[in-house]
């Protein structure tokens, strides 16, 4: 269970938008509230959320979001997970200042920060639990587990989507340093959820199979083809057994959630 929640932040950062920065075309806004149902089985496992706010570091006007992730009912019986990630990026160019991550999962735990300086291309982790700090080269554009999230959102066009092409991102977001995050488009889809059917773009990411995945093609991620690309559903087979995570709530989204009237 430990790897279910960095499996559920990192593929709900992967999602579409039509236009870049700061603008009326964005694709969310400050008080913009997700909620996600994980299920394990039949079992109600978890919830996350993430939650945009307004806020500044060093002067520079940032988007502030919020990730929080709990296990519920028998789940935090057999194994408790209390989880929270932060991210502080530029509202007008996406990158990220700085990124935080609190996270209690079965007896695990981890307290890291990282601050990234642009001016330097360089990123300082704060390894608060062991007392160690490292020092990563940015090198070219990179984003943190939760930036990654919003600035695709904003920062992709789906009219350029090539169905079974894959496109790359540059990640950080804990002391294994810099790595390539793929993801694949498989073309769009209709799903049924608890709001009404949703149009969805279809992706894959591409993940290292062992002990957690199944194989390296099993995880799934739907999104919403509305202005407001968000995801919907995250299904996963693994090694034993499989999740899916739906979209449960929301509230704030800038544009309208587009449901398909029978």
């Amino acid at each position: 269970m430990r790897k279910l929640y960095i499996f559920f932040i990192l593929a709900g950062q992967l999602v579409w938008a039509q236009n870049g920065g700061d603008n009326n075309e964005s694709a969310f806004k400050p008080g913009e509230w997700l909620k996600f149902r994980m299920h394990y089985g039949i079992l109600n496992a978890s919830y996350a959320t993430l939650h945009v706010k307004s806020d500044k570091i060093e002067d520079v006007p940032v988007y502030h979001v919020v990730g929080k992730g709990k296990t519920t009912g028998w789940a935090s019986i057999f194994f408790k997970v209390d989880d929270t990630y932060e991210s502080y990026f530029g509202k007008k160019d996406g990158k990220p200042y700085r990124f935080i991550r609190k996270i209690y999962e079965g007896g695990y735990t981890k307290d890291i920060e990282i601050d990234f300086d642009h001016e330097k291309d360089k990123a300082i982790l704060n390894d608060k639990k062991n007392k160690k700090k490292h020092n990563f080269d940015l090198q070219d554009s990179v984003q943190d587990l939760i930036s990654a999230f919003y600035y695709l959102r904003n920062n992709y066009d789906p009219g350029e989507l090539v169905e079974g092409e894959a496109v790359k991102l540059r990640m950080l977001y804990d002391d294994d340093g810099i790595f390539n995050f793929k993801l694949k488009y498989l073309g769009t889809e209709v799903l049924k959820t608890k709001f009404g059917k949703v149009e969805c773009y279809k992706f894959r990411p591409l993940v290292q199979s062992g002990r957690v995945f199944k194989e390296k093609e099993s995880l799934s991620l739907w999104v919403s083809t509305d202005d407001n690309r968000i995801p919907i559903r995250i299904k996963a087979d693994l090694a034993v057994g499989a999740i899916k995570a739906d979209l449960d709530a929301y509230n704030g989204l800038k544009h309208q959630f587009k449901i398909i009237m029978d």
